[in-house]
């Protein structure tokens, strides 16, 4: 997370990259709408570690404490992935790259399992010395929050806005995406916005789907969405032919390819799948550096 001293360009919640090559400084005039540059990969994720290891953290808990679940640990991987890879930190905006100030994460919350059932968004902010104890104890506090009755700040504001004629809706929607391009939207419309997230994720495999596609939005500066699907068991192959079934995870990434290279994603993937097989790795701050190898 940056600690510059903001300057003339910068915005509230990040800085603008002056020394940038021609190249990334020409890429948001040449191809200006984040939708249009979206960038997915696909990956699967043998869970036989991360279940081993979530038993032997659970095991050690006192009876009634919040378990570690597999979504928590997810998002300890991401919060770690992006801290030592912080280009996947950036977003583009109004032609311009930025580099946030703080590492969020968010994603929406079903209040009850229900067709009926309304949804909350929930936004938490990640720091430097988070480990899988910080995120375990975030997530539980914020869903038990958004499971409430309590409206979180985004459904709020969408709620007053939803309630004006539609051609003065246009009009006011118009004028917050101007805004939006100089980072000058009002706070309190968008403090929980998932969409001013570092990464947004879904989790559909808690709701019995697979992974898949999700696309960007050009609104906000949300530049990583991630899909968990469901687990379900495929064969793994050794070196001598035998077969063994694995209870395995899909993921799926969509990025904008403007805010990095291809070697840049390539190795940000490889350490993610890396901490992710490698549970115990979140044990330790964020910014604590991983050997994972080099492409």
């Amino acid at each position: 997370m940056t600690t510059t001293k903001k300057r003339w360009g910068d915005r509230r919640d990040a800085v603008w990259l002056r020394d940038l090559d021609a190249l990334h400084v020409f890429m948001p005039y040449l191809y200006p709408n984040r939708a249009d540059n979206e960038a997915f990969i696909s990956e699967t994720i043998d869970l036989e570690n991360i279940e081993t290891y979530l038993a032997e953290k659970n095991a050690t808990l006192p009876e009634g404490e919040e378990p570690y679940k597999l979504f928590y640990l997810l998002l300890a991987a991401l919060v770690k992935t992006i801290t030592l890879r912080p280009k996947m930190n950036r977003f583009i905006k109004g032609g311009r790259v930025y580099q946030r100030d703080k590492l969020s994460l968010a994603f929406v919350v079903k209040k009850q399992f229900r067709d009926d059932a309304h949804e909350a968004l929930a936004f938490i902010e990640f720091d430097e010395t988070t480990t899988i104890d910080d995120v375990r104890r975030k997530l539980a506090d914020e869903i038990h929050t958004c499971r409430s009755e309590k409206p979180d700040n985004s459904t709020a504001s969408m709620d007053m806005l939803g309630k004006l004629p539609r051609p003065i809706l246009r009009l006011v929607m118009w004028i917050l995406h101007k805004l939006d391009d100089y980072g000058r939207v009002p706070y309190s419309l968008i403090k929980t916005d998932p969409n001013y997230a570092t990464c947004f994720v879904t989790n559909l495999g808690s709701i019995g789907l697979k992974a898949g596609y999700h696309h960007l939005s050009n609104w906000g500066t949300n530049s990583i969405f991630i899909v968990i699907g469901e687990k379900e068991l495929q064969p793994r192959w050794a070196a001598d032919g035998s077969m063994t079934m694995h209870e395995m995870l899909q993921l799926g990434l969509t990025l904008d390819e403007r805010i990095a290279d291809g070697y840049y994603y390539s190795k940000t993937v490889k350490l993610l799948k890396h901490l992710l097989h490698n549970p115990q790795l979140l044990e330790t701050p964020a910014n604590e550096e991983v050997n994972y190898g080099i492409i």
